[in-house]
């Protein structure tokens, strides 16, 4: 049987780690964790979301703006977090809607699609 979700991960270019720690861990606050030794060669990083974890790995010829896989993150308040985002040089773009929902979606610097949604 299947409990719960441990971990989500993305990857990133590996020459764009130091921005992508940059901004998980300073523009969307979430607190970095320490890797097992055993993964640390690895390259990467670990953050801290709640009861959970985001896994950003790197991984080299990717184009992840052509994907709709993604993470989406609950928030209390959309419009600081669509300003936030500006702030950091990321355009929102509006989403499909869903009934009970707020959200918008946007990619990270690094192509990853992100969706922040809010429970009406």
């Amino acid at each position: 049987m299947i409990i719960a979700i441990h971990h989500v991960q993305i990857t990133v270019a590996p020459d764009e780690e130091t921005a992508a720690r940059r901004f998980y861990c300073e523009v969307l606050g979430l607190p970095e964790v320490d890797k097992p030794d055993s993964l640390r060669g690895r390259g990467g990083f670990w953050v801290q979301l709640g009861a959970h974890q985001l896994h950003v790995g790197v991984e080299s010829g990717v184009d992840r703006t052509r994907t709709k896989a993604h993470v989406a993150y609950q928030v209390d308040d959309l419009v600081v977090w669509r300003e936030r985002l500006f702030a950091a040089g990321v355009a929102a773009l509006e989403s499909v809607p869903i009934p009970g929902y707020e959200r918008f979606e946007c990619r990270d610097p690094f192509g990853n699609r992100l969706e922040f949604i809010r429970s009406l």
